[in-house]
């Protein structure tokens, strides 16, 4: 399989924000990142779970949630990065971005998020209904998406990690808050905690998130 990787810039809300597109040949469906408090599109294990989708014939974008100069803001204070009102408006401008831009217009949208990433990307969905077709949320924080997740009206999986205990609790309610309206399948993964870091259980979110990608897109 022919991929094609290049960096690009998408305008949101009057901002340029740097990204990195990965285009598998004959893609028919692309996965935009929505990354953690404190992290970026470098991110070690979005970056892994990327890959891994661009393996499957699915096109990934990762890009930064914050602009450079935002970023060394918050390094000091730390407050943008919660800032969910802020990055949800950047990813629902990144998935209008997705289904204008030449490259990509023609694919079905996928969201995945990780921790705060995964309240930016629920807010995406609710706000882009007729563009988002499937949300997946790795260690995520969908509470945060607030009054939103009873508007999200496509499939949505959760994952979290068995030993993650608080967020299973936290993911739990916003399952019961989002089943009414959409399809909302929660996965607790034995074993694992917050950042999927023990043996295997990244592999177990590719498993999970590609099982879902490719279904609905």
């Amino acid at each position: 399989m022919t991929t094609q990787a290049r960096s690009i810039e998408l305008n949101a809300d009057g901002v340029a924000l740097e990204g990195d597109l990965i285009m598998p040949e004959g893609a028919t469906g692309i996965v935009v990142f929505a990354h953690g408090s404190g992290s970026s599109r470098f991110s070690s294990r979005n970056r892994r779970v990327a890959q891994h989708l661009a393996d499957q014939g699915l096109a990934t974008l990762l890009f930064d949630l914050l602009t450079a100069d935002e970023n060394e803001v918050d390094e000091r204070t730390r407050q943008l990065r919660f800032d969910i009102p802020l990055i949800g408006s950047r990813m629902t401008a990144a998935v209008g971005w997705v289904a204008t831009a030449d490259p990509t217009r023609h694919l079905s949208i996928g969201l995945f998020g990780a921790s705060t990433g995964a309240a930016a990307a629920l807010i995406a969905a609710a706000e882009r209904p007729e563009q988002v077709r499937a949300v997946v949320s790795r260690g995520g924080r969908p509470d945060l998406a607030g009054r939103h997740l009873a508007a999200v009206k496509v499939p949505t999986l959760l994952l979290v990690g068995g030993d993650d205990e608080p967020v299973i609790e936290l993911n739990e309610k916003a399952r019961d808050q989002m089943s009414e309206a959409s399809e909302c399948e929660l996965v607790i993964v034995p074993g694992a905690t917050h950042l999927f870091e023990e043996s295997g259980k990244l592999e177990e979110v590719e498993r999970h998130a590609t099982r879902f990608f490719l279904k609905y897109l």
